[in-house]
């Protein structure tokens, strides 16, 4: 594991700096000398799922991994808007419409294809050199321009309103709460992402990662 790629299943309420940390502290341990660990893209805080992680020489190759198409499974709740776009930000009802199946499913076509997305401010997208959800919670006002992403996919799973399930292809550099947020909106009655898993990561599936507890991490 000291040269090479590492599949973890991020847990949910962890950071994946966090993540990164305690895989370095275990394979320093282990290799008695500090073995360099990097991720090839975050997970938010309350997102689970499929993070590759490259370690040693692998860690100059972690551009290339950060570009790859990815898949999602997500939970969105309809009539409510959060102001992080997921369970972690403040939570206001805006509406009790009640969408028909098939107008979701309508919605949910619209996006198929190359769209335009802004990605959320609460985001760790750099804004003038700083983070840009670090400049949120300062009370800045942060402005991220707009960006081509493709969704190659977007299939219904179940709907039971005010929840919808959904799994996405999408190329890299996607934001499913944004995504979300914009169901939502283009639905008329607001929505966020409150459960998201990423399952694959081009042709690396969920299937095969490790938890942190099969190395010995149990915090």
């Amino acid at each position: 594991m000291e040269n090479g790629i590492i599949l973890i299943d991020k847990p949910a309420g962890m950071t994946s700096f966090g993540v990164v940390a305690r895989i370095r502290r275990v394979l320093s341990e282990r290799a008695g000398k500090k073995v360099k660990v990097g991720h090839t893209g975050t997970l938010d805080p309350f997102a689970t799922g499929l993070m590759i992680l490259v370690t040693g020489t692998e860690c100059k190759k972690a551009g290339e991994y950060s570009k790859l198409d990815k898949v999602y499974e997500a939970t969105i709740r309809l009539g409510q808007v959060s102001t992080t776009g997921d369970p972690e930000g403040e939570i206001s009802t805006i509406s009790d419409g009640h969408p028909t199946k098939e107008e979701v499913e309508a919605v949910l076509a619209s996006f198929v294809g190359e769209i335009q997305q802004r990605p959320p401010i609460y985001s760790a997208i750099k804004v003038d050199g700083q983070r840009a959800y670090k400049l949120a919670r300062a009370g800045k006002e942060v402005e991220i321009p707009l960006r081509s992403v493709t969704i190659h996919s977007l299939e219904l799973i179940d709907y039971t309103y005010p929840e919808l399930n959904i799994r996405t292809h999408v190329s890299s550099g996607t934001y499913i709460r944004t995504l979300a947020q914009d169901i939502g909106e283009k639905l008329g009655v607001g929505a966020y992402c409150t459960d998201l898993r990423r399952i694959s990561i081009n042709q690396w599936n969920i299937s095969e990662a490790i938890l942190l507890g099969d190395l010995g991490i149990i915090d």
